[in-house]
């Protein structure tokens, strides 16, 4: 079974992380990265770039539109996300987030399910939010 881990946080306080810091944070997610591959269970991983440069695309009445920026402020960003590829939630959970980078990490990873069209319709999504070290269940 599949699980995105999506990994959020605060892009302002990024910002002024110091560079010790920020290359501890990094260093700790390419650690975790070479760790899921070398346990076979990445199938896909990517840091995204800042909202700031993001783009939004919005239908209403029929009308397509797009625009510059994130689709809506938050204190907590999208930074990235590890697709992974485990038996169960109790494995996903196991490969929940990298320890190092949890030392610094701020904001929330949910961890959710993925699934194809025909069987969501059968099976309910089920996520995990962690936040300081806790799990929330999400159903």
């Amino acid at each position: 079974m599949q699980y995105m881990l999506a990994i959020y946080g605060d892009e302002r306080a990024g910002e002024s992380m110091p560079r010790e810091q920020m290359t501890e944070m990094i260093n700790a997610y390419m650690t975790y990265g070479q760790a899921l591959r070398d346990a076979k269970v990445l199938v896909a991983s990517n840091r995204l770039r800042p909202t700031s440069a993001a783009t939004t695309v919005r239908v209403a009445d029929g009308k397509t539109q797009v625009i510059d920026g994130p689709f809506a402020e938050t204190k907590e960003q999208l930074g990235g996300y590890y697709l992974i590829d485990v038996p169960d939630l109790d494995a996903a959970l196991g490969r929940a987030l990298p320890r190092g980078a949890s030392r610094h990490h701020r904001g929330a990873a949910d961890l959710g399910d993925v699934t194809d069209a025909a069987s969501a319709i059968s099976r309910p999504r089920v996520a995990l939010t962690w936040r300081r070290g806790l799990y929330e269940n999400h159903f």
